[in-house]
């Protein structure tokens, strides 16, 4: 699969906000990895994206560097509406693909670039990067260990209030509102973090339902969904997610027989563990480039020196989450 086995040369394309700190640099950081061509379709941009980065290589073709013999894998950070196209056509190299969150535009799309993925032989990548953040491994182990005892149920909110470019209807470009490219508003890009959490803490749900509204008509999709859901092990779940708020809040309760863990999952903030009526605060970290522990964890895998906790099987759960909800509300 790999030509080169000693390192992963890696190719991007969409070349934006979310490489430039986030991702991009970390495939130079990360050990044996490379970063040796990025693909943006306005060719400028791409150059020097290139340039600022030290990348040997750009395009404003992403068939080319699909079909570059020195790219071993590639990463797909474009917007939702373009992955399940380009992950086609690399799985068709035989080249392994990670792709940017969330998947796809639903759950369909997932299953379709899981079953390419699967025909080639290749793997497939996702980035629900706080998978292999210290503090989110910490939480997973907390609940393995069984400190909380029975988990009894889970609950999440999240608020904040409009942003700036809500207020401008001029910015027909801003794609996280655009549904033809995101597939919907902000939950659907922002939150698709916290459930894919919540499956990686508690496992398999059966059943999830909820409403979706536009209360604030900032503009045409939803800024308000709220749901409840449960997991196959007996866990109750409910959140509320809020993008027209007057306040700030990210937070996440988990709620066992013996005790409580409350946590923050956009920010780096101190976590809460409350114990027998006591409780302690643990504080962790996140890295410079925010990735880069996942993105480590997968040139590993593709190596052969470890394995990835996010591939498409898991991610897209969190697809299939969100079509429960506005299959039943759109």
């Amino acid at each position: 699969m790999i030509q080169n086995n000693k390192e992963i040369r890696w190719g991007i394309i969409g070349c934006g906000d979310v490489t430039e700190v986030k991702s991009g640099p970390a495939f130079q950081k990360v050990k044996n990895s490379r970063l040796v061509a990025v693909m943006r379709r306005d060719g400028d941009l791409a150059r020097d994206y290139a340039r600022r980065h030290q990348v040997p290589k750009w395009y404003d073709d992403a068939d080319a560097l699909i079909h570059d013999d020195e790219v071993d894998a590639v990463y797909i950070a474009t917007p939702p509406a373009f992955h399940k196209d380009y992950t086609l056509k690399v799985a068709q190299t035989k080249k392994p693909v990670y792709v940017e969150k969330p998947m796809g535009m639903n759950y369909a799309e997932c299953q379709e670039m899981m079953l390419s993925c699967k025909k080639n032989d290749v793997p497939l990548f996702v980035a629900y990067y706080r998978r292999a953040l210290e503090r989110f491994i910490k939480i997973k182990e907390i609940i393995d260990q069984g400190l909380l005892g029975d988990i009894r149920l889970v609950s999440v909110l999240c608020c904040r209030p409009p942003l700036k470019q809500d207020y401008d209807h001029q910015r027909q470009e801003w794609w996280r509102i655009d549904p033809e490219v995101s597939g919907g508003g902000y939950f659907i890009d922002a939150a698709s973090h916290m459930i894919d959490l919540l499956f990686y803490f508690l496992g398999e749900m059966v059943f999830v339902s909820g409403n979706a509204a536009n209360q604030a008509n900032l503009y045409q999709v939803e800024d308000i969904v709220s749901c409840h859901f449960l997991f196959k092990n007996g866990v109750h779940g409910t959140g509320c997610w809020c993008y027209a708020a007057g306040t700030d809040i990210d937070h996440t309760e988990i709620i066992g027989s013996r005790g409580k863990l409350s946590y923050k999952t956009k920010s780096a903030g101190p976590m809460k563990l409350e114990l027998n009526g006591q409780s302690e605060i643990l504080y962790f970290d996140d890295p410079k480039h925010i990735q880069q522990p996942l993105i480590q964890t997968i040139v590993d895998e593709l190596l052969e020196q470890g394995n990835c906790p996010s591939h498409g099987k898991s991610a897209a759960m969190t697809n299939w989450f969100v079509d429960q909800i506005f299959n039943t509300t759109r």
